[in-house]
């Protein structure tokens, strides 16, 4: 039909896990019927790899929601081992890692990563190209071995252990990012990350309890260090989570939030 906008997707995945994997989401329009005008596309870099989570499931999750919303170019990177917390991902090998990228997610975990150097490389480039990102999951329990903060610091919280999985409800601060989300959500079962600290910058988006002492922890924030933007969540453990509309909407809302864009309320999902 004439000014119909359709898409092709195609997939185009590497090497397996164990080794450097990069796989293209390429997204583009087909020809006919004139088109209206698009906003900027945003180049993404996703790395989305590690131990204890069904890392290619929430990948696609993750892609298809902000594709629901946000017109986006992206680069993948599943790297490193299933087994284990003790990847040192590739593709941080070269300083300039984030260059010609408008925003990275870090949905990775290796927790008993610890050098200092590798672990500045990964921040330093965010802050010398000004590079906002979306930090999710097991990101936060990423380099948690480290005796220094430069991840944390980044990141806005320290976080070094989690509850058991619970179905978690969840408690919306007033921010604008977060308005009009439902108020009584709960999620599939997930776990709970204990914050011990929210760094200066940090500010909450949302919280819920820990049902074993009743203490409230963040579990959605904001964060501006060093003039880079950075959108967080700790939840996302399991696919059901990955597949709840409420989350996948936090996520949108989280990515504009970063590479700058409108915070309005989006619907997205599949």
């Amino acid at each position: 039909m004439p000014g119909t906008r359709r898409t092709r997707r195609r997939w185009r995945v590497g090497a397996a896990w164990g080794t450097v994997a990069i796989a293209l989401l390429i997204v583009s329009p087909t020809a006919g019927g004139q088109q209206p005008p698009q906003p900027p596309r945003v180049k993404a870099l996703l790395i989305s790899s590690g131990a204890f989570h069904d890392y290619l499931h929430q990948t696609r999750a993750f892609v298809e929601a902000i594709n629901a919303a946000v017109p986006v170019d992206w680069t993948i990177a599943l790297q490193g081992s299933r087994n284990g917390t003790t990847t040192r991902y590739p593709i941080y090998d070269r300083t300039d890692w984030a260059s010609g990228f408008d925003i990275v997610v870090h949905n990775e975990c290796s927790a008993d990563v610890g050098d200092p150097e590798f672990i500045r490389r990964i921040t330093g480039a965010h802050r010398a190209g000004r590079v906002p990102a979306m930090v999710i999951h097991c990101a936060m329990h990423s380099y948690r071995s480290a005796t220094v903060d430069d991840w944390r610091e980044f990141l806005g919280v320290t976080s070094r252990v989690h509850t058991p999985q619970f179905r978690i409800p969840v408690r919306w601060t007033a921010d604008p990012i977060v308005s009009g989300l439902p108020a009584d959500w709960v999620t599939p079962m997930d776990e709970l990350y204990v914050i011990e600290k929210l760094w200066p910058g940090a500010r909450p988006l949302a919280s819920a309890v820990d049902y074993r002492d009743q203490q409230s922890y963040p579990v959605a924030w904001v964060h501006e260090a060093g003039g880079v933007r950075v959108f967080g969540t700790s939840l996302g453990h399991g696919n059901a989570t990955w597949d709840d509309p409420v989350y996948q909407q936090l996520l949108v809302r989280g990515f504009n939030w970063a590479v700058g864009r409108d915070a309005r309320p989006v619907t997205a999902g599949r």
